[in-house]
């Protein structure tokens, strides 16, 4: 079909996109990389704060996310010195009523017994319902017959409030980034496998040393180049149209004054924009799938304070509190200290607030000093209630709702010979996660190359 389609064009540089791009030209085929905003890795880019490069959200990436590392390693990155490896854990602030758990680093699947022995917070009774699910779910083989919400899955195997409380919703918010109550339980299964139900150093946590562009875009980018093709920076495809010839079809471009051919197409945006390029080109009921994804936003709060500012981990769990917008209302999920990240970010913490929608209602000011607030109370430190400054970002279509029995589309687009979707939107039992985007451009330029 397309294996001796030699100039293929991606649109979109985010992760699946540079993914998809990298694969093609590490192939020989020359690429060119279309990308409309100013930096790369869409929904996960690094951004300009204060004088500071920062990330639009904060990300922990897992150990299990093997083809994310392969490619990070095939574009000349070391993900030892990129990432900080941390053994699992779900650790909260000193009597803030949360609990710890942190597993040794020993082979599965005794790093979890001991973990769960360890765990300090949790009664016998949580303790037992959390050996009780993750037994069950090995022999189910971590399926389902029929996909349901994850508050159904754990109402069904007798998990108790605590531990919903303090592991399981935080696990689906960070991992699905959709409330338990409309998260797909088959998906969150799948997450669990591949971490909690691999080897060891699967559920190893990874925590960014660098901002999310450099950690792979951009040096995607360059590994682009180096092999004759290019990059083009705020460059927006807004048609897509076939031009057959004598001999094939070929696909024509056109945007912000510009007009080229291509003999293959990898459309590597959100998709309700592969929607409106597709348009005309396509069954109604592909658009309809297209455009039918709804969306969850995760917010990330910086918070600079005095450089001799330091957590005792690199990161903590916090008990959310959601409510209004006060200070009495906690809305951090998570909290990391970015200095022990990066020494020139000493002093700044990062707090998510995933499915964000309330947090953000009344305002990002009113959000950024309840959680200062939130972080003097939990860590027993007045003076954290006091930043030297504060920046929301809130990321409004983070990710989809990752919902029981949703509907997603498969890389090849059907009847157009040389065209594929790429995000982390497209079939897959991962949900919106890096290593799902990274999934799809891989699996999109193999496709191409007749793999």
């Amino acid at each position: 079909m397309t294996v001796s389609a030699k100039n293929i064009a991606v649109i979109g540089a985010g992760w699946a996109g540079c993914a998809a791009a990298v694969e093609l030209a590490r192939a020989g085929r020359q690429v060119t990389l279309f990308e409309a905003g100013r930096y790369l890795g869409g929904r996960a880019r690094r951004v300009e704060i204060n004088g500071s490069t920062l990330d639009n959200g904060q990300h922990i990436l897992l150990g299990a996310y093997r083809q994310s590392l392969q490619l990070m390693r095939t574009v000349g990155i070391d993900p030892s010195a990129a990432t900080l490896r941390l053994p699992l854990q779900m650790c909260y602030p000193a009597d803030s009523g949360g609990m710890t758990f942190a597993a040794p680093r020993l082979p599965a699947p005794l790093h979890l017994l001991l973990a769960l022995c360890r765990a300090r917070g949790l009664k016998r009774d949580d303790k037992l319902a959390l050996a009780r699910f993750s037994s069950a779910a090995r022999w189910m083989g971590w399926q389902l017959n029929d996909d349901c919400s994850v508050s159904t899955l754990l109402e069904r195997f007798n998990q108790t409030e605590r531990l919903i409380q303090l592991m399981w919703r935080p696990l689906c918010i960070a991992a699905l980034n959709t409330p338990p109550e409309q998260a797909s339980a088959q998906v969150f299964l799948a997450v669990l496998r591949d971490s909690l139900g691999a080897r060891r150093s699967a559920s190893d946590m990874l925590l960014p040393r660098v901002n999310l562009s450099g950690l792979f875009p951009e040096r995607a980018a360059a590994f682009i180049e180096q092999r004759g093709g290019s990059v083009r920076h705020g460059c927006h495809v807004r048609q897509l149209r076939e031009y057959p010839n004598r001999h094939d079809r070929r696909w024509k471009l056109a945007g912000n004054g510009f007009s080229e051919e291509f003999d293959a197409v990898v459309i590597a945006t959100p998709p309700d924009m592969a929607a409106n390029l597709l348009s005309g080109l396509i069954a109604p009921a592909l658009t309809s799938v297209l455009r039918g994804f709804s969306y969850e936003p995760i917010t990330t709060c910086y918070l600079q304070y005095a450089a001799d500012t330091r957590l005792e981990r690199p990161f903590f769990a916090l008990v959310d509190r959601p409510g209004s917008t006060s200070n009495s209302a906690a809305w951090g999920q998570f909290v990391f200290d970015r200095g022990q990240l990066d020494p020139a970010q000493a002093g700044l913490l990062a707090v998510v607030i995933s499915t964000s929608s309330a947090a953000i209602e009344a305002g990002r000011d009113m959000l950024g000093q309840a959680v200062a607030a939130q972080l003097a109370e939990v860590f027993r430190q007045p003076q954290l209630a006091h930043p030297d400054w504060i920046k929301v970002i809130s990321e409004k279509r983070a990710t989809f709702a990752c919902t029981p029995g949703l509907i997603r589309p498969a890389n090849r687009v059907p009847e157009l010979d040389g065209v594929m979707l790429a995000g982390d939107y497209t079939v897959s039992d991962y949900p919106a996660t890096l290593e799902a985007a990274v999934r799809s451009g891989m699996l999109a330029a193999q496709e191409l190359l007749g793999s």
